[in-house]
């Protein structure tokens, strides 16, 4: 994917078959004026529409697929795409198994989570945040996403270890992900191993690693083949400013944002 290459994007380093394409923006490559410079794909930030128009034409263009925008809400909602499905729709992550429609998520700070088979006839993107990953009961957007998931590839439960392989892309990190008890305490009633993902900062203070908390999550599901943010600090959206788009960080802030598809 040479335009990729040329705009400092990053492309996962993962055995994905040939017919699964990926790719995770980064600010470089569009039209967007500071605060958003240069490549926002936000439609919902403040950004001049006519630049995220054509940022998102950019995106396009570069992938060779069409992009399917959702309205993310921080929940648990999946949409399966076909080439008919609108942007703006509703939900926090997407499955598919038509050619040339990218299931994409737009994050910055959440964890974008990438899924596809060995077989190479399934993809699917998800959004996580902490309030999507912790779901209710348990149950978020990865455990919503993999169900989805499992459907549509025929997968079989009992081969979800040989056959479903992630990606996760950048993210807050475990140095800059400031939360309060209440996150800790949601995250350890579901699993006590979650809070090796919490170090102390203070009274009622945490440190969390949210790439760590997506990665109990993808391994309790059976989920094994796990590639890209392994919580160190080239990932954290936070710590690299020419890099990566962060609300956390900037607070006026574009949205960069993590796609895969199955080649046309």
């Amino acid at each position: 994917m040479p335009d990729a290459a040329l705009h400092n994007w990053l492309v996962p380093d993962w055995p994905a078959p040939a017919g699964v394409l990926a790719v995770c923006t980064t600010r470089s490559g569009g039209v967007s004026a500071p605060p958003y410079a240069s490549l926002n794909l936000g439609d919902h930030v403040g950004d001049a529409p006519a630049h995220v128009a054509t940022n998102r034409a950019i995106f396009q263009r570069a992938i060779g697929a069409r992009p399917v925008f959702l309205q993310q809400v921080h929940g648990t909602q999946v949409l399966k795409l076909d080439a008919d499905t609108p942007d703006g729709s509703v939900a926090d992550a997407c499955v598919t198994r038509a050619a040339g429609v990218a299931c994409t998520v737009m994050v910055a700070d959440c964890l974008p989570v990438l899924l596809t088979t060995t077989r190479g006839d399934c993809v699917a993107a998800a959004h996580a945040g902490w309030r999507g990953l912790a779901g209710q009961d348990g149950v978020g957007v990865l455990e919503a996403t993999f169900k989805e998931f499992c459907t549509l590839a025929q997968i079989d439960q009992g081969w979800v270890a040989t056959e479903i392989m992630a990606w996760l892309g950048p993210c807050i990190g475990p140095t800059a992900f400031e939360v309060g008890d209440e996150v800790r305490q949601v995250f350890a009633a579901v699993d006590r191993q979650a809070v090796q993902c919490f170090n102390a900062l203070g009274p009622g203070k945490w440190l969390a690693d949210l790439a760590g908390l997506a990665r109990l999550r993808l391994r309790a599901l059976g989920v094994d083949h796990i590639y890209g943010n392994d919580s160190a600090a080239a990932w954290c959206t936070v710590g690299n400013a020419s890099r990566f788009f962060s609300h956390r960080r900037d607070r006026v802030s574009g949205r960069f944002a993590a796609s895969i598809w199955l080649r046309a």
